[in-house]
């Protein structure tokens, strides 16, 4: 018998570890920006087209390399970062497995152009799946350019993966934001088809983070500051008024690599704990320096996971950390109990000498004294003629009552021939007709969860929430695709900011959400200015609808299965829909019952959930 085990080709190998590496154009994104950070780059362009589906490029003014640093890079485990396996341990850099370049060559077109400080030409590569189909020098300034083009050419399983363009761009962008924020001391750029998406000069942690979310956030944030043996912590939370439904703006960064860790996102939840409304997460930018050999993060291919030594020492300082800033900053409420701020000196009389009162006294003064201007003399009162006036007045008190009293009794309506009236009370504690009864409450709501009413089987039980979905779903697919959705003016417009990718999402929804009931008076920047809403909606719920909208389009971006609009009707019906512990009266209750069997398609949710059950009579005999 023959043998069966055999070594792979290279081509082959490399491919399976670039399904490892490369899982999307934002994978390829990610390892060419590290690359251009540890080439020492002081500026780094990112250049993409069509969702990094047709090109990738990367160009930066690094230190370059050499003919044959260009030839060696894209060879499996090449790397200038480790020589030993104690290197691991000691890392300083981004990139080390040597594992990226070869696993991009290995599945699309890719074109290098580099040169170092000092030579006079550079060189230019050119391979098409593992391939070199080209090397020759060339003129190119000082540093490397990358070019990925047609990613998954020779993969079509794997390019039939992919989600649409919004989708990948938006994964783009994330690992853009992700590079961006851990290193603001360099220059980066991004182009989409042709267009500026970032343009972000040098600055400080804290410039970076408003440069890329915008102005607003400036005064969202909460700074945090803590050095210890074991790790130095720095960075920003959010203010708990302004936490979101989503996790979008949670980053934690490692000596300045961005990575993912559940645990100690628990840590930071339980510092604001008490201070954060039911679903609300936190906003945080939290870095964490510590000494690389207390770290391993050679443990995912993608390296956003790291494994730490004392997790849990790590875990108390954080939780410690932010709560010491968040009532260092009088965010969080605290009872001082040993001095009051209202009675505290001001500033501008710190210095000054308190000033004795005087008192004036007129020694010649006497209230006695006949006043001879007016005549006015001071009348004498004894308690003889105090008591005689007083008693003149009381006198004058029952002056007539006599006569009153002598006329109500000839005429007999005194208060001693008062009738009172009575009704006697003939209603019964349980009514005669139990029909009638039945008429006048047909529905029933239990737990504040669920509705309940008879049928004529047996009895039917509809959950509230999830039957108003339906209702509000069905209404808005009406409102958006004939275009006749009722609006309420709102008094005073409502200004909500958000950031530039936030505000693109809404532009491509603009038209929907108009024939919702939406009027806009400003969509553009990183302002909305909302001037109408839908009838459905109250005016304290269209941030939380246009929150839960915007995570809605970034994580549940439609495919082939479903329109935009069909996801815009789930979403906001998901948000307006009558929350579980919500008491709805008896007419309500009727009312909805009657609304959700008028739908086309009562039975389910528009994410395909029971909206109710029935329980016959059989049924409930059966239990007794």
């Amino acid at each position: 018998m023959s043998n069966i085990i055999q070594l792979l080709p290279d081509h082959v190998a490399n491919q399976i570890a670039a399904g490892e590496v490369v899982q999307r154009p934002a994978s390829v994104v990610k390892e060419l920006l590290e690359n251009a950070i540890d080439a020492q780059a002081t500026t780094i362009k990112l250049v993409v087209k069509d969702a990094g589906k047709t090109l990738i490029q990367v160009i930066d003014n690094g230190i370059g390399m050499s003919v044959t640093d260009a030839r060696l890079c894209f060879e499996r485990h090449a790397t200038s970062k480790i020589k030993l396996a104690e290197d691991l341990f000691q890392l300083h850099t981004k990139g080390f497995r040597g594992e990226a370049l070869a696993s991009i060559a290995a599945i699309a077109h890719v074109e290098l152009k580099t040169c170092r400080d000092g030579d006079e030409i550079g060189t230019e590569l050119r391979i098409e799946g593992s391939q070199v189909s080209g090397q020759e020098p060339c003129v190119t300034p000082t540093g490397t350019a990358i070019s990925v083009k047609n990613l998954f050419y020779n993969i079509p399983a794997r390019r039939n993966f992919l989600k649409s363009n919004n989708v990948e761009l938006r994964h783009i962008i994330d690992e853009f934001h992700r590079v961006a924020m851990a290193h603001p001391d360099i220059r980066f750029e991004m182009y989409h088809n042709g267009s500026e998406v970032f343009n972000l000069p040098v600055a400080n942690h804290r410039q970076r983070i408003v440069h890329i979310f915008g102005g607003k956030t400036n005064e969202k944030l909460v700074p945090v500051e803590e050095e210890t043996e074991l790790v130095t912590i720095t960075g920003f939370v959010g203010k708990p008024q302004f936490a979101k439904r989503t996790r979008g703006e949670q980053f934690f960064f490692v000596n300045n690599r961005y990575i993912k860790s559940a645990y100690l996102n628990h840590a930071v939840n339980a510092a604001f704990e008490g201070l954060l409304k039911d679903k609300a997460h936190p906003t945080y930018f939290i870095y964490l320096d510590v000494d690389p050999k207390t770290i391993d993060i050679n443990i995912h291919p993608t390296k956003t996971e790291i494994k730490f030594d004392d997790e849990h020492a790590l875990y108390a300082m954080l939780r410690s950390a932010i709560k010491h800033s968040l009532g260092q900053f009088n965010v969080a409420p605290v009872l001082d109990f040993e001095r009051d701020h209202t009675f505290d000196t001001p500033y501008a009389f710190k210095k000054k000498a308190a000033q004795q009162p005087t008192v004036e006294v007129d020694r010649n003064f006497n209230p006695f004294k006949e006043d001879s201007s007016t005549g006015f003399s001071p009348k004498k009162v004894t308690a003889s003629s105090y008591r005689r006036d007083t008693a003149a007045n009381w006198e004058n008190l029952y002056v007539g009552l006599e006569g009153a009293e002598e006329e109500q009794s000839n005429e007999g309506n005194s208060f001693s021939a008062v009738e009172f009236e009575t009704t006697e009370v003939t209603s019964q504690l349980f009514d005669e007709n139990e029909d009638a009864a039945l008429d006048h409450q047909l529905t029933y709501q239990w737990r504040r969860k669920y509705i309940i009413t008879t049928i004529k089987s047996g009895m039917l039980i509809i959950n509230q929430s999830r039957a108003h979905q339906r209702i509000v779903y069905e209404e808005m697919l009406k409102h958006i695709t004939m275009s006749n959705a009722v609006s309420q003016q709102l008094l005073f417009p409502l200004q909500l900011s958000y950031t530039r990718q936030e505000i693109a999402l809404l532009q491509e929804i603009k038209e929907q959400l108009q024939n919702t009931g939406f009027v806009f008076e400003k969509l553009a920047e990183e302002e909305v200015v909302v001037t109408g809403i839908p009838t459905a909606v109250s005016e304290g719920g269209v941030s939380l609808l246009l929150e839960q909208l915007l995570a809605d389009l970034s994580n549940e971006v439609p495919d082939t299965s479903f329109s935009q609009t069909d996801l815009l009707a789930r979403s906001i019906a998901k948000s307006v829909a009558i929350k579980t512990g919500t008491v709805i009266a008896t007419e309500q209750q009727q009312h909805l019952v009657h609304r959700l069997f008028a739908c086309t398609e009562p039975n389910y949710t528009p994410d395909n959930k029971p909206t109710f059950i029935t329980m016959s009579v059989d049924e409930i005999d059966k239990k007794f």
